[in-house]
């Protein structure tokens, strides 16, 4: 599986987030910054994203799939460091 695949299924389960994934074909990391994680909690914040992949982690082509979310704000906080 390419990291653009993942990403582009994590865009079309979160529309407007943005996306940053890396990779070897198995194993991913994934950056997902949204509107949606606002006032969520961070499980709830990562099964938001893991049900956009989670057919693709049953059938076996996804093995791992690491996630740090972040709202918009976090994300511009983060970036100021």
């Amino acid at each position: 599986m390419e990291t653009e695949t993942v990403a582009q299924l994590i865009r079309d389960g979160l529309p407007g987030a943005e996306v940053h994934v890396s990779g070897d074909g198995s194993h991913f990391d994934a950056i997902v910054v949204s509107d949606a994680f606002e006032g969520l909690t961070p499980i709830k914040k990562q099964r938001l994203v893991m049900d956009t992949v989670r057919d693709r982690i049953a059938s076996g082509e996804l093995h791992a799939l690491s996630i740090k979310t972040m709202t918009p704000a976090q994300s511009a906080v983060e970036h100021r460091l």
